[in-house]
């Protein structure tokens, strides 16, 4: 005959299954505070039993998921299971903003104030931003900054939608120290573009590194199908359907440059080059120069503070292809010589200089050196206008009404933009280099300002920007008296274009414009 266990031994048995088993723990005894039902108990699906037994078997976890899949929630129900069963746990939640991370200790709370007197842990603290039990176990919320973590002993870091926490790199770096004696970490996102830490660190998951890659798509919730997705892109759009949903890091992001051409130019161009030059190796070069060919070189200038790099490229006037880059740290004397030389080689390449900051020491240079064929820029910003080209013209022997240089303002800087964007849009230069492309997939739009996310580059962006604007706009509009329509300017590089030999242009640099006889257009680069 079997005897009965006592309600003392019954709880004990449960606590004890609890204490090693997170899934019976929070579906028999956690209650949500479910947004449209009220509060029930949190009855896991199968894919969210899974996610918290990779919790629990793995010291580091990414999630990947789609939106609204209650992973916030499991992850504030695993830390309290830890806090509980676990004296001195230390929990940090960091997330984009403090009534974020806020919300995963709410639901932590809920979770404790509804679990039967004998499974609670004795508070010790409870506020809105943290709780504190009597066995030292706690948990605190804090919005993403530089140092967060930085003093904490940590036990686990739950950083919640972490591809759009500001300043995230600064954040993991910070808490490395911390979480070196056998702390965890939970990083959990939807996508946001590619190249950030949330994407490094998945990447890196994939490929078996650190973190245990955790990939949650829609389809894994058994209460959606395909109408349910078709509702979401009515409801949010493509792009942001792809990105809440299909977590599809590419078609996700703000990049100024869609991903999806971002990615097929690094599947369809990218190589290494054919020969790394330099003091510091830095100067890549995929083509040799072709004497019967012209080119220009555009240099972006370090600010001068070591945060960013001088970097430049030499590209093909005629092919719109970039034949050499270089991107490093180098002082303005040894780079200003750099670029004389470069442009030498490079048959005496028009040399645009941007003359921010310390681009003028650069700029300086290359004048004491009396290189030529220089870049000059109009000093009145209303040179961006096309038109004031076609009317004006671009005459490199009156140079009283110019300064040396390419000159970056509040109305070129957005031209620039959308010149690079229009370019890749239509698949038109030719880029090799790989350093180029990672800086595209950081470029975002951050606001109505296109620049690099937070602790990323963009000077090959930008320089690669400023040559697509010279050679389009200060070589081609300068053909005064010439009728160049969007069309056949958004035709360059797709077919021979107006500099390319064919049936009516004999010579290279010879155009049948109109009834005009063939204009020669060497000048142009002379």
């Amino acid at each position: 005959m079997a005897v009965k266990k006592s309600i003392k031994e019954i709880i004990r048995d449960e606590y004890k299954r609890c204490s090693q088993d997170p899934v019976h723990f929070m579906r028999k005894y956690c209650i949500i505070q479910h947004p449209t039902k009220g509060k029930m108990y949190f009855n896991l699906y199968p894919f969210q039993e899974e996610a918290l037994n990779q919790f629990k078997d793995n010291r580091y976890n990414v999630v990947l998921k789609s939106r609204q899949l209650g992973i916030s929630t499991l992850s504030a129900g695993y830390s309290l299971w830890k806090m509980i069963f676990q004296s001195d746990y230390n929990v940090l939640v960091i997330a984009t903003k403090q009534d974020v991370a806020k919300n995963l200790v709410t639901k932590v709370r809920v979770m404790h104030d509804n679990l039967p007197s004998w499974l609670k842990g004795k508070t010790m603290e409870d506020n809105k931003l943290s709780l504190r039990f009597k066995n030292g176990s706690q948990i605190k919320a804090i919005s993403s900054k530089g140092d967060a973590g930085r003093s904490e002993a940590l036990s686990l870091l739950v950083i919640d939608e972490a591809a759009f926490v500001d300043r995230i790199d600064e954040i993991w770096t910070a808490a490395q120290q911390t979480l070196a004696t056998g702390g965890g970490a939970i990083m959990l996102s939807t996508p946001n573009g590619t190249g950030n830490l949330f994407h490094k660190t998945w990447s890196q998951a994939e490929a078996g590194g650190q973190f245990n890659p955790i990939k949650l798509h829609w389809t894994v919730h058994p209460e959606r199908d395909q109408v349910w997705r078709d509702l979401q892109t009515e409801l949010l759009g493509e792009k942001s359907a792809a990105q809440e949903c299909d977590c599809d890091f590419i078609s996700s992001g703000h990049t100024v440059v869609d991903g999806p051409i971002i990615q097929w130019y690094e599947q369809t161009y990218v190589e290494d080059p054919k020969e790394k030059r330099g003091f510091d190796g830095n100067y890549w070069i995929w083509e040799y120069p072709n004497y019967s060919n012209s080119y220009v070189v555009v240099a972006d200038v370090a600010r001068g503070d070591g945060a960013d790099y001088s970097a430049f490229h030499v590209l093909d006037v005629k092919t719109m292809q970039q034949v050499a880059e270089y991107k490093g740290k180098i002082g303005t004397t040894e780079y200003g010589n750099m670029l004389i030389s470069v442009a030498t080689e490079w048959n005496n390449a028009l040399l645009v200089i941007e003359n921010a900051n310390i681009g003028w020491a650069v700029l300086q240079v290359a004048i004491d050196k009396g290189y030529e064929n220089l870049y000059y820029s109009y000093k009145q910003d209303a040179y961006v206008d096309e038109d004031v080209h076609l009317r004006k013209g671009y005459d490199l022997k009156n140079k009283g009404q110019k300064v040396p240089g390419f000159s970056t303002t509040s109305k070129t800087r957005p031209l620039i933009i959308s010149k690079l964007e229009t370019y890749f849009r239509e698949k038109s230069p030719v880029v090799k280099s790989k350093r180029l492309v990672d800086e595209l997939y950081v470029f975002i739009w951050n606001g109505s300002r296109a620049e690099a996310q937070r602790g990323y580059n963009d000077d090959l962006v930008m320089a690669f920007g400023i040559a697509l604007w010279v050679r389009d706009t200060a070589l081609r509009l300068h053909q005064q008296g010439v009728d160049l329509s969007r069309k056949a300017l958004g035709g360059f590089g797709k077919s021979a274009g107006v500099y390319s030999a064919g049936p009516d242009k004999p010579k290279e640099w010879q155009w049948k414009s109109g009834d005009k006889d063939n204009e020669d257009l060497t000048w142009l680069l002379k």
